[in-house]
């Protein structure tokens, strides 16, 4: 009687730990989000998921060699396991720089998967789990069997192999070693070493074979107080050095630019010790240039000669892992006491030999650095190698399937050096280069072709990766267009889509060039309207080319005819374009005929049914470029949360909440969701942008501005608005005090004609202000800036938030009857933020250029409380408070001054504003 027809999909996952299970979380919630119904069974032998080799201790020494808030298992929430310790341990738990132990970890795996399949998402999903191990593998007509070693053969629609780290591997051990009952092969083996512990005769001295990570962990679990007080633990490997610490402080990734770095060994070896020496030089600390260079590595790697590749496992990766795997600052404390007391010896040499001892351990011989010998008598040795490089020598039945030829091909393909196996992004490739057959991989398996895939912040995007592929699949959506409507007359997958899949009324040659364009506007790039020119000279019929280009130039000035490229957009959409291109169209004909308020209700509802479109979210969320939807901040909080379904963890989407949490005074979310971001695109304006925020607002000046240097002349070489980042920059060197760091960045960075139009108001005039509000020292004339800017910008501007900068910058040169003249058409605006908040600093301006101090503090008193109402960032409107500040202080109103000043401490560190503090103390005494 054949099997009874599956009504679901399966998905096997071969492998239950961090790999598995993460494919198994997100296979669920993936899953619920789409409604789609699907099986999961996880086969492993282990009594609970979640643990494997690397969390599977019970040593609380034990640490996560990544601090948590580089643990999340979820990349749209970097949160996730911080917020999951705040839970279990309110008092302690909530530190994001905190390294917790693996077990802890190994818990958080195993609840936070256990929640999910019991959650909504199990509505759609169900989770089996069989404690038993896979053998075999192979293809039938209608998907794969996986053949386990009690006997059983499980049909799959798809096959996820996530069997982890390889075991150790101990080629390197002579026969007499491995022969012996005194060599530990495997530290992580259950109860491995447990013996060692408890043993109380013959010698106490305990040799570890390799210096990395895993004989840190053996060293602390071995010299504990449930060991001899005698034992001395001596450790030695080829390089002889452990691997470096932490720093006690998390500090930013500075990720390289790796465009122009060569694609030999010696090239990127070369590129990469400048980029760390440079990062040490400007930092003070090698740790951020060797954490962002590790997101590069990837790249890197894959532009390397197979035998390059080779060369840099067999002669450099040492090197690269002391400085990339590094200690906790706490585990690193316990192992230089312990060097210190002499219990922990550390040595350059490798084993020769071994022989037993009368009363029992090992005398083992051991090559030194110089060409000459020594021996140690030692009761065990433990290897502490690491796991096997080679997977073809692991003896693994399953992976020994996997790459057995059948029918002239096997269903994988060894990676370099065999470290793991060849994929299509995951997807296993056969050896005959197809990667038709339904089984995916990640981690470990994939070394050979990434070198950086063991660590939780790589597998966690890989199994998500992975978790979207495998329903694309096996149940697979049904291709719709954006309304929701299948396209009468032809199947829409014919149409080409743009990066987030909406389809597009064009060519494929005009849909390339247009999405060229619209991913250097997630990134924030320049030169946006270039391959966007190219898109509609490719097709002058592609409406939302034309669209895009008037939307562009009429809201971020960039080069293009406004009405001709509108008028383009509106002749093409009436004959080629589907419901969301006409209704996009319509929505940027409202934006630039300034129908302020119908133009705000025809982009929302575009927003409510057309989530995805990528070009209405950034007309609609107010960052750096466009003027946004609207000027209430909870409207623009509440637009982009409820984007959240439509986007999930894409990077853009991601950046965009950073941004928004920062807004919300929520800085550490915001920094870990804006590193997040980074992470997958080093390139990301918003991110870069939510980060600077959060680094102004924490007081984190020296670092905020070395790493926004860093970011600029390297991932950031290609921003568009540099001089908004130049702003930010000079804040941070205004807040320390150095005003000579300022006035080279003004001349050199932010001084027309280098910055003109409506970014010279905002950012150059700002600045300049500020300056004069804050210090003692003569500002640059502020007059050069406004003859860089057209005349109606100023005097006729239409958004609040222009229309503040444009106040503040008559005021900084002086020209007290053009601020009348902008306060007069202020009080005349439709627009009720220009015409009450605006108009009232405009009065309040003039008041202080005329020293009438009282009248611009009572003013000023009246409008911060609804400043907000104009726009703009916290860290832009502080410029009405530094003007308070110092009217508080001409009219002799210290007391409050040093109040406000008080507040503002308390919030963050400002050397500029403790300085100010102590000269209104000295007032006041």
């Amino acid at each position: 009687m054949p099997a009874p027809r599956r009504t679901r999909p399966t998905v096997v996952i071969v492998g239950a730990g961090a790999s598995g299970t993460l494919v198994a979380l997100h296979l669920a919630r993936t899953a619920g989000g789409r409604s789609t119904a699907v099986d999961v069974v996880l086969v492993d032998p282990a009594d609970r998921w979640g643990r494997g080799p690397s969390f599977g201790t019970t040593d609380d020494q034990h640490l996560l060699n990544v601090p948590a808030a580089g643990m999340s298992v979820l990349p749209q929430d970097p949160a996730h396991f911080v917020a999951w310790r705040t839970r279990e341990n309110p008092e302690n738990g909530s530190d994001p720089g905190a390294f917790a132990r693996r077990r802890e970890f190994a818990r958080y795996l195993d609840e936070t998967l256990t929640d999910t399949y019991q959650g909504p998402p199990g509505d759609f999903a169900s989770l089996t789990h069989l404690r038993t191990r896979a053998v075999a593998l192979r293809r039938t007509t209608s998907g794969m069997v996986v053949a386990t070693a009690d006997g059983r053969e499980l049909d799959a629609d798809a096959v996820v192999v996530a069997t982890g780290l390889p075991a150790a591997g101990h080629a390197w051990a002579p026969e007499a070693l491995t022969d012996s009952a005194f060599f530990v092969p495997d530290p992580w083996a259950p109860g491995a070493l447990d013996v060692v512990r408890r043993d109380r005769s013959g010698p106490g001295d305990v040799l570890l074979v390799g210096t990395g990570l895993t004989a840190v962990d053996v060293a602390l679990s071995l010299t504990d107080a449930g060991n001899r007080e005698d034992r001395v633990v001596r450790a030695i490997s080829r390089n002889g050095r452990f691997p470096r610490r932490h720093a006690t402080e998390l500090k930013l990734a500075a990720i390289p630019d790796v465009s122009d770095w060569g694609d030999d060994l010696p090239s990127i070896l070369d590129a990469a010790a400048r980029h760390l020496a440079t990062v040490r030089r400007d930092s003070g600390d090698w740790r951020p240039g060797a954490d962002g260079l590790r997101f590069q590595v990837s790249t890197l790697w894959d532009r390397l000669s197979e035998s390059d590749k080779l060369a840099f496992a067999t002669e450099h990766a040492g090197a690269w892992n002391v400085l990339r795997h590094r200690m906790a600052p706490s585990s690193a404390a316990l192992v230089a006491g312990l060097r210190d007391t002499g219990r922990l010896v550390l040595d350059a040499g490798s084993v020769l030999g071994a022989e037993p001892l009368p009363r029992g351990g090992l005398r083992v011989r051991v090559a030194t650095g110089d060409d000459s010998q020594t021996s140690y008598d030692v009761g065990w040795v433990v290897n502490c190698t690491g796991p096997r490089a080679d997977i073809r020598t692991l003896g693994d039945p399953f992976l020994d399937d996997l790459l057995r030829p059948r029918g002239g091909a096997a269903l994988a393909e060894v990676a370099t050096a065999g470290m793991g196996v060849r994929t299509r992004n995951g997807r296993l490739v056969d050896t005959e280069g197809r990667t038709d057959a339904p089984v995916w991989t990640l981690g470990a398996l994939r070394r050979g072709e990434l070198w950086e895939s063991t660590a939780v912040p790589e597998i966690r995007s890989q199994a998500l990766a992975v978790a979207t592929s495998v329903l694309d699949t096996v149940a697979p959506q049904p291709r719709r267009l954006a309304d929701g409507r299948l396209v009468s007359g032809h199947h829409p997958a014919a149409r080409p889509r743009d990066p987030l899949g909406l389809p597009l009324s064009t060519t494929a040659e005009a849909a390339a060039a247009y999405n060229a364009g619209l991913e250097r506007l997630m990134r924030l790039q320049d030169d946006v309207e270039v391959p966007l020119r190219e898109a509609v000279a490719h097709d002058p019929d592609f409406a939302l080319g034309h669209a895009t280009l008037a939307l562009l130039g009429h809201e971020a000035g960039a080069d293009a005819d406004v009405q001709a490229s509108l008028e383009a957009a509106q002749r093409a959409v009436v004959t080629r374009g589907d419901e969301r291109e006409r209704s996009l169209v319509d929505v940027v004909a409202h934006r630039v005929r300034d129908v302020r308020h119908k133009g705000a209700r025809a982009l929302m509802n575009h927003l409510a049914t057309h989530p995805r479109d990528i070009l209405a979210v950034s007309a609609a969320v107010p960052t750096i470029a466009f003027s946004g939807v609207t000027d209430v901040q909870q409207e623009a909080w509440d637009l982009v949360e409820g984007l959240a379904p439509a986007y999930g963890d894409h990077w853009w989407y991601i950046s965009l909440l950073a941004f928004t949490r920062q807004d919300q005074g929520r800085f550490e979310e915001a920094g870990l969701l804006a590193e997040s971001a980074l992470s997958c695109e080093p390139s990301s304006g918003h991110a870069v942008h939510a980060l600077t925020h959060v680094m102004y607002e924490t007081g984190q000046h020296e670092s905020g501005r070395v790493w926004l240097d860093h970011w600029v002349a390297e991932s950031g070489r290609s921003a568009s608005h540099r001089a908004h980042f130049s702003w930010h920059a000079a804040l941070h060197e205004l807040a320390l005090g150095d005003t000579e760091a300022v006035r080279q960045r003004y001349y050199s960075q932010l001084a027309p004609p280098t910055v003109t139009g409506v970014r010279a108001l905002i950012d150059s005039g700002s600045l300049l202000w500020r300056w004069r509000m804050t210090t003692s020292e003569a500002a640059p004339p502020v007059q050069p800036v406004l003859d860089a800017v057209d005349v109606d910008l100023v005097e006729r501007p239409q958004t609040p938030f222009v229309a503040l900068h444009a106040a503040i910058t008559l005021a900084g040169a002086d020209e007290h009857a053009r601020l009348a003249a902008l306060a007069r058409h202020c009080r005349s605006s439709s627009e009720p933020a220009v015409r009450t908040v605006v108009a009232t600093v405009c009065d309040a301006l003039l008041a202080a250029g005329e020293e009438r101090w009282a009248d611009a503090v009572a003013l000023l008193d009246d409008v911060l409380p609804v400043l907000v109402q104009v726009g703009g960032s916290a860290a832009q409107r502080e410029v009405v408070e530094e003007t308070l500040l110092y009217c508080l202080v001409a009219v002799g109103a210290a007391e409050r001054a040093g109040a406000l000043l008080d507040a503002r401490l308390e919030r963050r560190p400002s050397p500029l504003d403790q300085r100010r503090r102590g000269d209104l103390s000295v007032t006041v005494g």
